[in-house]
């Protein structure tokens, strides 16, 4: 079967701020200083008796309060509702956010069993035989979920049907990309805990990065991408592996 179709006052403006000075040598020749000060009005944040201030010589220059630029606060609405961002999901129904799933890429910070598994699946995948991954499906209670429906045909039989070619090829490529991706820990803690590649599965695909995105589209098509956003999420092949390094899912939908 061929791959899934599915791929911002400032006080801009400039704040022009004009302040006159009154030079000292020429202030006899005015009304006297000290009165002339006593008439300024007190700018914003200053206390009304420091507009007269000191009008003799040096202390009228050195003591008095600096004139001041406006806070800008009561123009820029800082209070406002910021628009949402890439920092928040979908979220639950009743409009909590729900967290998103660290992307980890250093495969170190994964179980050793786990990391074993991701490497022998990878091994048996490059070898371009899909029998190798037989012996990693496993069997019984234990047997790795290739199908959204449950069935009892051989799992290596479901992958060469899900393969766009007879020797099960495509399927062991998309294996190859899918786990060159970053990954996510899902349930920590429970019984269904898992290491999930790609991380894309467990992540809204509105938060992406655009690095996100550029790796999203090795594994699917511009195309695919768009149905995806329009299903509301990730919904092609994604692969899980318990902390006990059992190979889970391999799975493509929903």
């Amino acid at each position: 079967m061929p791959r899934l179709s599915l791929r911002r006052l400032l006080l801009s403006g400039s704040a022009a701020v004009a302040v006159s000075c009154l030079a000292p040598a020429v202030l006899p020749a005015l009304v006297p200083a000290a009165h002339a000060l006593s008439e300024l009005r007190p700018l914003p944040g200053q206390p009304a008796d420091a507009a007269a201030g000191e009008t003799d010589g040096e202390d009228a220059t050195e003591e008095s309060v600096p004139l001041q630029i406006p806070d800008p606060d009561p123009l820029i609405r800082r209070d406002e509702a910021a628009p949402a961002t890439g920092d928040e999901t979908d979220g639950a129904s009743d409009g909590t956010p729900t967290a998103e799933p660290e992307v980890i890429y250093d495969i170190a910070k994964a179980p050793e069993a786990v990391r074993r598994m991701r490497e022998l699946i990878v091994e048996a995948a490059a070898s371009g035989d899909i029998e190798r991954l037989r012996p990693l499906l496993g069997t019984g209670p234990t047997r790795t979920q290739v199908s959204l429906v449950e069935s009892d045909e051989d799992p290596v039989v479901q992958l060469k049907s899900f393969s766009g070619d007879a020797e099960g090829a495509e399927i062991l490529a998309i294996l190859l990309d899918v786990l060159a991706t970053g990954f996510a820990r899902v349930d920590p803690g429970t019984p269904d805990e898992m290491y999930v590649w790609p991380y894309f599965a467990e992540k809204s695909l509105a938060n992406l990065s655009p690095p996100e995105k550029v790796e999203l589209l090795r594994i699917v098509t511009a195309g695919d991408f768009a149905d995806m956003q329009e299903f509301g999420g990730y919904n092609f092949y994604r692969l899980g592996i318990s902390p006990d390094g059992q190979w889970k899912m391999f799975l493509a939908g929903e």
